[in-house]
């Protein structure tokens, strides 16, 4: 039975309810408590790192308006398939999380102090679900577009007191993730690590395929592979999009996505695996409204690859998620009777590049005149004079006026520039409190169902896989 067909939870709830209890009075059993009750041979975990609730209703909307399609998680959400939740994002140090803490409560099932990886308050060291199905021959696998020793992928395999410790994350993979693919060479090359130590050779040693090109990716067949595409976190998808040499040598999330899940769908041996669009809480920090809608885009090409290539089968839970909102961008009404609204939005369509790309030549920017051509080769329009004279002032150093503390810097000012012309807005640079969407398809689905505490994710996974 495929997925499209599929009433997870629906089928006691609804208008089948009765048919259901008929069924069941006569020794019978419906195809929906049968999925309900089954156990998925393998879980995805897909994480849209620092997705506010407004970024998937912008991003369908932009999905549409550039390529005339829509987008698969919005899919999930419209028809009526899956099963929604919300994940409850505290830490244990704040009501507010980051992506070390949120990882490992996912992972220890505990909550953790912001900023530590499977440390608790107390200075314990936490088991990680890594570990734990480790020792079960489950067989696991991390993809990101961050280094792939960042916080989020760390969190479900290793240990680290403070989270960017990555020279001692990269070693503890080894062994325990048979799939490891996002940037971070710098992390694995001996020429690169301080002590010298050569990770790559250590993996290498144990018949990991080390890649570092998207060719050779795509040309690998070794089970257990590590690939790593970029010396830190792999380059922001709207800036790929502009380059030909990037697109050659550096595979999107969607193509690490079905390598990586091709390896666990060739064999009957249970999997978890986490795959991560990372940059775009990095693009929510940045207040850059066409990054994180591109990054959201290709997060969701990768979401579509999988359940394309799991279609058919009634043993893999996707779960969707994110690990917190970031900056809570959002769509605002313009114009009298907000009739400028689309017009405004479809302006994001020009941009060219990232902020954080726009902004390293700004730096060097000398006169208004080139600032002007600047922003116009960029974003597709030209500041006003006041807002080049803004501009000019931060290269400058000089303090530009702004009552939000969150607002007063590069990326916040560019933000709010880019904003009056696309109609977007952002309530700061930095992480928020909000519950995440939550959205889940397959065997045990109803796990997720419901208000889900960060904490509560590993033992639900573990009841899954273990069960």
């Amino acid at each position: 039975m495929s997925y499209s067909r599929r009433r997870l939870l629906q089928g006691s709830l609804v208008g089948g309810a009765s048919g259901l209890l008929t069924g069941l009075s006569q020794g019978q059993e419906s195809d929906e408590a049968k999925l309900a009750k089954k156990k998925p041979r393998g879980i995805i975990f897909c994480v849209s790192d620092g997705m506010s609730q407004g970024v998937l209703s912008m991003t369908e909307a932009f999905s549409n308006q550039v390529r005339t399609k829509g987008t698969a998680w919005w899919n999930l959400l419209a028809n009526g398939e899956a099963t929604l939740g919300l994940m409850d994002t505290a830490s244990s140090s704040s009501m507010v999380t980051d992506s070390a803490a949120a990882s490992s409560a996912w992972s220890a099932g505990k909550r953790v102090p912001n900023g530590q990886i499977n440390f608790d308050e107390n200075g314990k060291r936490l088991e990680s679900i890594g570990e734990t199905l480790e020792k079960s021959s489950v067989r696991l696998g991390l993809v990101s577009t961050a280094s792939i020793t960042h916080a989020t992928p760390a969190g479900f395999a290793a240990s680290v007191v403070k989270r960017s410790q990555e020279d001692r994350i990269a070693p503890q993979y080894l062994n325990r993730i048979d799939v490891i693919l996002g940037g971070g060479s710098k992390f694995f090359d001996p020429s690169q690590r301080r002590d010298k130590e050569d990770i790559y050779g250590a993996y290498a040693k144990e018949n990991y395929d080390v890649v570092q090109s998207r060719d050779a990716l795509l040309k690998s067949k070794s089970k257990k592979i590590l690939g790593t595409f970029a010396p830190g976190h792999m380059p922001y998808t709207i800036d790929r999009n502009q380059s030909e040499e990037m697109q050659k040598a550096v595979p999107t999330l969607s193509e690490m996505s079905e390598v990586a899940l091709s390896r666990f769908l060739d064999d009957d041996a249970p999997f978890l695996m986490q795959v991560e669009g990372a940059r775009i809480d990095h693009a929510a920090h940045k207040n850059d409204i066409g990054a994180i809608l591109n990054e959201q885009m290709a997060f969701d090409d990768a979401i579509a690859k999988m359940m394309t290539m799991v279609a058919g089968r009634d043993d893999i839970l996707i779960v969707l998620t994110s690990d917190h909102g970031n900056a809570n961008p959002g769509l605002n009404g313009t114009g009298a009777g907000y009739r400028q609204t689309n017009d405004h939005f479809a302006k994001i369509a020009q941009i060219k590049g990232s902020a954080e790309g726009f902004l390293g030549k700004w730096k060097k920017v000398k006169s208004s005149d080139e600032l002007n051509k600047l922003m116009e080769a960029t974003y597709g329009f030209k500041p006003s004079a006041e807002e080049v004279e803004a501009m000019m002032d931060r290269v400058s150093g000089k303090d530009v006026t702004e009552w939000s503390h969150q607002l007063s810097n590069p990326y916040g000012l560019l933000g709010q520039i880019v904003g009056n012309v696309t109609g977007t807005g952002w309530t700061g640079v930095c992480h928020t409190s909000d519950p995440t969407q939550l959205t889940s398809i397959g065997p045990g689905a109803e796990e997720f169902a419901g208000l889900v505490k960060n904490d509560s994710v590993r033992d639900r996974l573990l009841g899954l896989l273990q069960g």
